[in-house]
């Protein structure tokens, strides 16, 4: 699956000062989109935010926010058992599940909680305006790098759930496996880095200080397009 115009973009290993920094670049490798009717970008909140209002700016498209929450297994928060995206889809690891004996009750309690704090954060960034309708349009799903994908996955899901015309997912940097995970839901990828020795996304910025919820605020409420 390819992008207008060429085949999926990578480019040799590199280093971004921040997250804007890494947005431009990374606007570059998509400038094909601009002037695609019914464009729509959308930053996976907290991180992915500074880079889509990048790239939302340079292919003057409007932007808003997509939240992902991780559901975390209850003894070890860090491993997730799945995921929970705007819009309500749940994408589970079956094998995480299964192997440690997680049952429906505790899975839908973390869910529930995790639809709570998916929901404040929703309020808080983008008060009473609606969420951006991603049906029949272009849609580039933008985030600050790929780990494992799971987050990614449940985003490009609950997306495509909406009937958009093209779902692309645009990251900084992620790991080669990652990409062909997602290549094979989404209808482009589009990387700008992929490192032979992939740590932690936060290995390819000088700057990777965590993203705050007045900056996300701030950047959604400056414009991204040109009035005319």
């Amino acid at each position: 699956m390819t992008r207008p115009g060429g085949s999926n973009q990578t480019s040799a290993p590199r280093t971004f000062r921040d997250r804007h920094d890494a947005g431009r670049v990374l606007a570059e490798r998509l400038a094909d989109y601009r002037g695609t009717e019914s464009l729509l970008v959308l930053g996976l909140a907290r991180g992915g935010v500074p880079v889509a209002w990048e790239v939302a700016a340079a292919l003057q498209a409007p932007l808003d926010v997509f939240l992902v929450r991780k559901l975390g297994v209850p003894q070890w928060p860090e491993l997730a058992m799945g995921a929970l995206a705007s819009g309500g889809l749940v994408v589970v690891n079956d094998q995480v599940v299964a192997d440690l004996g997680i049952s429906s009750e505790v899975l839908q309690s973390v869910v529930d909680r995790e639809s709570a704090e998916l929901r404040r954060r929703e309020i808080a960034y983008r008060g009473d305006r609606p969420a951006a309708d991603p049906r029949g349009r272009v849609v580039i799903l933008v985030d600050d790098g790929i780990a494992t994908g799971a987050s990614v996955l449940a985003a490009v899901r609950a997306v495509q759930s909406a009937e958009p015309a093209r779902t692309v997912v645009a990251v900084p940097v992620s790991p080669l496996s990652a990409c062909r995970k997602i290549a094979q839901e989404a209808d482009d990828v589009v990387c700008a880095t992929i490192p032979a020795a992939f740590d932690a996304v936060g290995q390819t910025y000088v700057d990777f200080r965590q993203v705050s919820d007045d900056e996300v605020r701030d950047l959604l409420a400056t414009p991204t397009t040109i009035a005319g």
